[in-house]
Parts: C-alpha cells; sequence; structure tokens
C-alpha cells in the first residue's frame, strides 16, 4: 500500500505529461508548424521547463515524450485512413443531462531507466528516484522503496529499466534486465509455424506436428467483452467493466507467455535450432471487413509472434519470419496447389494425392519446408508425410498447468483418402474470415 501511494502521484503526472506533450503537437500541427527530424527532441526542448516535466525522475520524463512522439510519428506516417491519432489520457464523467461532473486522469505506466534506479540484489530491494514535484525539497535523495522476491537460482545482473504498470486495482513492478543467450544451439532441426485466430498456433516440429487450440481463450474474450458492455455505465466505464477489461487483458498476457513458452521449450527439447513463422504482416494490413479487422486487432500475431521469438533466441533458437502466402494452398506432400483442397477450416484434402491433413498444420508444414535450402522433391520428403503431421498432436491450455497435450487413441499413419468424410479427428472448422 505505500508503495501504491508513492506511485501514484508519478503515474498521474506520466498522464498529465503526455497530455501537455500532445496538445503541443495539435498546436503545432494545426499551425502548420510541426517541426522537421525528430519529434521526441522537439517535445524534450519545448517541455523541459514545464511544471509536468518535473513530476517525475528526467529520463522517466523523456520516456513518456520519446513514446507519445512515437506514436503520433506512426500516425502521421500511416496511409490507413481507419488509423486514428493518439487519444488524451483523461476521463470525463457527465450527468444524466450532459453537464460535467467530474474529470480524472488514469494511471500511466511509469519507466525508471538504469541512472534512476539502486538495486540492492542481497536484500531484493529496488530504489526508484522520485521526481522532484514530489520530493520535500528540490534535488533531495528521496526514493520510492519497492522489495520483490524471486527464485533463489535466478539472477537479475544488470537491471536497465523498471516499470510501474497499473493492472487491475495494483502496481506490478516489471524489471527488464540483460538474460545471457545460450551461445549453442540445441540442435539443426527446422520448426515452422503458422499462425491463427481458431488456432492460435500450429508448429511442424522435425518428427511431429502440433496444434495449440485457442479454445479457452475465445470463452475468456466472449464472457468479458460481454461482461464489459452489459455494464458499462451511463457516465462512462462502470468498475465492473473496467475489472471485465482488466481480467481480459491480463488472461490474454497469460496465454500468449504461456504458448510461447511451451513453443520454445518444445523446439529446444526436440532439437531445433531454427524457427521460422509465417509472416502475418500483409495480412493485418488489409481490410477484412468491419467483423473480420476486429479479430485480427484483438489476437495480436505481432506481439505473439515476439514473444516466441525472444524466447526461442533465449535458448539459441534462431528465429525468421518468412512471407506465408501460398502456404495454405498447397499440398506440403506432394506441391499440388488448389485454393479448393481446403475443404473446411481444420480439413484439407488434397485432390492430386489424397492427403488428408489438419489444414493449420499443412500451412505449418509448407512454411517450415520454405527454411530447409535443399531439399528433394515435396513428394519424396518423407517426414512432411509422416503420421504424426497428418494427425497432430493437440495441446489444450489449462490456466493452471499451462498447455498439456489431449490424450486420444487412434493409428499415426497418413491417411490417403477420396472421401471427404474421412477428416482427422482434430479438424477445427471456423466460421467467418479473415481466412487465417
Amino acid at each position: 500500500m505505500q508503495v501504491k501511494r508513492q506511485v501514484d502521484p508519478h503515474a498521474w503526472d506520466a498522464s498529465k505529461l503526455w497530455n501537455v506533450g500532445l496538445y503541443q503537437l495539435f498546436e503545432w500541427l494545426d499551425n502548420s508548424n510541426l517541426p522537421s527530424g525528430d519529434l521526441d527532441h522537439a517535445l524534450k526542448r519545448k517541455l523541459k521547463t514545464h511544471e509536468r516535466y518535473n513530476g517525475l525522475h528526467s529520463q522517466s520524463s523523456q520516456q513518456v515524450l520519446e513514446g507519445l512522439a512515437t506514436a503520433f510519428n506512426n500516425w502521421l506516417e500511416s496511409d490507413d485512413d481507419r488509423d486514428n491519432p493518439p487519444s488524451y489520457r483523461k476521463q470525463w464523467y457527465h450527468d444524466s443531462e450532459g453537464r460535467l461532473v467530474h474529470e480524472e486522469h488514469p494511471r500511466s505506466t511509469v519507466t525508471w531507466k538504469s541512472t534512476a534506479i539502486r538495486h540492492d540484489e542481497q536484500n531484493h530491494r529496488l530504489r526508484l528516484s522520485k521526481g522532484d514535484n514530489h520530493k520535500s525539497s528540490p534535488g533531495a535523495w528521496e526514493y520510492i522503496l519497492v522489495h520483490y522476491e524471486k527464485p533463489e537460482h535466478y539472477d537479475l545482473g544488470e537491471i536497465s529499466e523498471v516499470r510501474a504498470v497499473w493492472n487491475d486495482g495494483s502496481y506490478e513492478i516489471h524489471i527488464v534486465h540483460e538474460v545471457e543467450i545460450a551461445s549453442e544451439s540445441p540442435g539443426d532441426g527446422v520448426a515452422g509455424i503458422d499462425l491463427g485466430i481458431c488456432v492460435p498456433a500450429a508448429v511442424a516440429y522435425p518428427d511431429e506436428a502440433a496444434i495449440y487450440p485457442g479454445n479457452t481463450l475465445h470463452e475468456d474474450r466472449h464472457y468479458f467483452t460481454r461482461e464489459e458492455y452489459q455494464t458499462e455505465g451511463g457516465n462512462g466505464p462502470s468498475n465492473r467493466a473496467q475489472r471485465a477489461r482488466e481480467t481480459l487483458s491480463r488472461r490474454t498476457t497469460d496465454f500468449r507467455h504461456k504458448l510461447s513458452h511451451e513453443i520454445a521449450e518444445t523446439c529446444a527439447e526436440k532439437g531445433v535450432g531454427r524457427v521460422i513463422i509465417g509472416d502475418l504482416s500483409g495480412v493485418e494490413d488489409d481490410d477484412w471487413g468491419r467483423h473480420g479487422n476486429k479479430m485480427l486487432h484483438n489476437w495480436g500475431f505481432s506481439e505473439l509472434s515476439s514473444l516466441i521469438e525472444y524466447k526461442c533466441r533465449e535458448r539459441g533458437i534462431e528465429v525468421e519470419l518468412k512471407d506465408e502466402r501460398g502456404t495454405s494452398s498447397e499440398c506440403s506432400r506432394c506441391g499440388h496447389e488448389e485454393d479448393s483442397c481446403r475443404v473446411e477450416r481444420g480439413l484439407w484434402k488434397c485432390s492430386s494425392c489424397g492427403t488428408v491433413i489438419h489444414g493449420d498444420v499443412n500451412g505449418a508444414d509448407n512454411i517450415r519446408q520454405k527454411a530447409i535450402s535443399v531439399t528433394p522433391p515435396l513428394a519424396e520428403v518423407v517426414d512432411s508425410a509422416n503420421g504424426c503431421v497428418a494427425q497432430p498432436v493437440v495441446y489444450l491450455f489449462n490456466r493452471t498447468r499451462g498447455f498439456q497435450p489431449r490424450h486420444s487413441e487412434g493409428s499415426c499413419k497418413p491417411k490417403h483418402s477420396n472421401s471427404a468424410s474421412e477428416s482427422p479427428n482434430n479438424a477445427t472448422p471456423e466460421a467467418g474470415s479473415p481466412p487465417l
């Protein structure tokens, strides 16, 4: 509670500094006087003497303005009319007649850089510099003292950043530090990853295929989104709506972290030294209509891809992004390409060789084969036609235990059939778009 009382004024000042900087940017833009070059440098020079700047440590204030300048530049450079400029961090509350009752600032994330951090590793304590406005006198050596817990074997080493993030009624302290990357690769195997919506990840490992359904997260998204809208107050978001939004955000983050950890760990165990992820940047830029665009925005492919990348690199595994165009319409066994082979969302049946496999696994194996520089004809690639690709392992998500394999009986031999009714047990049809 003591930490919360000391961090609160800094989190509110971070929001106020953001608003001051955003007002300045819009003023420059309206007067056709937007500085050329780096906007963050121009903002820092302009606001260095502003009272809100001194509400945080100087480097913390610089971090706020750098983030604002990046967001503003991204909006200016965007060629998508749907994109909106950065918004003010303030909430207005009105009565039933539309009159302003009060306004308040949300708590923004506060970032301390290395010069504002003192680390007592022996006693598990951090000292974070206060802004001058919150000291008993300017220049006084006053800190926010934070205690943390960590596993005994875990070495934080040199800390580069500490962030105070407001989440679900309390602050989370995020410690950013350097981690030594494994110098040796786990092996020379290659894995391909196909990212999607119904199935967030399908992975073609060197010796088997696996799919990671998003059923639990879909249920959370449906329930908490409905909860948020049904409890939205007439004067702004209610506490219950806010809690629903925060719970969904926390569970989504937890799902992505556990999924990326599971994939990285499995790759290391299977001797994978190189991971190829299907690049979805082109898909995210396309217009899939209101419903499709919302689905893409909510799912966060870029974030999941980044999490997989850094967790793989920690284990000495190289990660590449490859254009995935054509991977969903081409047979990973014989190379035949035909859009109509995708009978349903989870069913892919080749009209040439008769192979029946999970559609996302087919895409993942095609992505994997993009990374293999020298290969025989696809029809002769034995490890792409084995039964484990035809009938992948399904890993179901549990919030307590993480991802666990679903045990099922059945042959792991490849399926060859002329009948679309012989669908794999793991086929999971999806209705709607976009086609991921």
